[in-house]
């Protein structure tokens, strides 16, 4: 992602409030969006622990309680353009970088000319720059899943014919906090819900199976494939395969699907190349192992085992 100064403002480009990470209770993404619209969160009143989360769906609520209403869908680049020329910044959820699977993105903006999209960076006068093929290509990769917030009083302006859509992407959101809090069983009871409400969501195909591999249930191969045959580019399916392999010591099959999964993005989650590692250990293809931990270490900066890699690869030089 290119970072560019910006220079003045278009009819494509979003003023933006500044508010530096780790100032606000909320998630960035959304205490951003609360206070373009007027409502400063970081000086909100409220009960604090209703938001003291880094969790997307935790500062939704929040949002909802003052008067906010929410849109999820899985949308396009023409849809992120007709809501930047009314004045809606969209939310999207992007690729992560080194430990992060994945992370949300504002977009403030989009350039025609230059075939962008502009991103928020919370830094003063700048923003980030996206060539239109990279984003659409890496955003696919998230099953171009966007959030829209926005006063309750502008509610009209959110389609009328998508409400069973956006309440199955909700109930994805929400049975993503229930899993990484550990209660599984209402993960499942909600993204069971959510493919039932739509069976052509892959973001909740690939949620159901990574519950299914939390409790060794091996339908969960079933839910990652039908989400690889939704979207081709899911990558957290592809991983959730190579997991699930992995735990269940199918090393062939597990360095099959990390395989796969690095060839859509190489430079995403680091950690990934530390799994292939251990499977291509275990199929005695050291040296193969030793340039995925050497790739580990480049991609995770702040990987806490870095010491015992290291070590680990100066056993494999031996």
């Amino acid at each position: 992602m290119i970072i560019l100064e910006l220079q003045g403002n278009s009819s494509h480009d979003l003023n933006l409030p500044l508010i530096e990470q780790n100032t606000s209770s909320l998630p960035l993404v959304i205490a951003v969006v609360m206070k373009y619209w007027g409502e400063d969160i970081i000086n909100f009143e409220g009960d604090k622990n209703h938001y003291i989360s880094p969790n997307i769906i935790n500062g939704i609520e929040v949002a909802e309680k003052n008067d906010f209403v929410s849109y999820f869908s899985k949308s396009t680049i023409r849809d992120l353009k007709k809501w930047i020329d009314q004045g809606i910044p969209p939310i999207v959820i992007f690729p992560g970088l080194y430990d992060l699977p994945q992370h949300a993105l504002i977009i403030s903006g989009y350039d025609d000319a230059e075939k962008r999209i502009l991103t928020y960076i919370p830094q003063p006068d700048t923003t980030g720059s996206i060539p239109e093929s990279k984003f659409s290509s890496e955003w696919n990769q998230e099953d171009n899943v966007a959030i829209i917030l926005i006063p309750k009083d502008m509610k009209n302006l959110l389609p009328k014919d998508k409400l069973l859509v956006t309440r199955s992407y909700r109930l994805c959101f929400e049975a993503e906090r229930d899993f990484s809090s550990g209660n599984l069983v209402s993960s499942i009871k909600k993204v069971t819900e959510a493919v039932e409400i739509d069976k052509s969501n892959a973001f909740a195909w690939s949620l159901l199976g990574s519950c299914y591999s939390e409790t060794n249930n091996i339908d969960c191969i079933r839910c990652f494939t039908q989400a690889i045959k939704l979207n081709a580019t899911y990558f957290l399916a592809f991983r959730g395969l190579g997991n699930f392999y992995l735990k269940t010591k199918d090393y062939q099959s597990a360095e099959k699907y990390y395989s796969k999964a690095i060839e859509l993005n190489p430079n995403r989650y680091g950690p990934i190349y530390k799994n292939r590692a251990f499977s291509r250990l275990q199929l005695n293809r050291n040296q193969e192992a030793k340039q995925d931990l050497i790739l580990y270490l480049e991609k995770t900066p702040n990987a806490q085992d870095r010491e015992y890699i290291t070590e680990a690869l100066k056993s494999l030089s031996i």
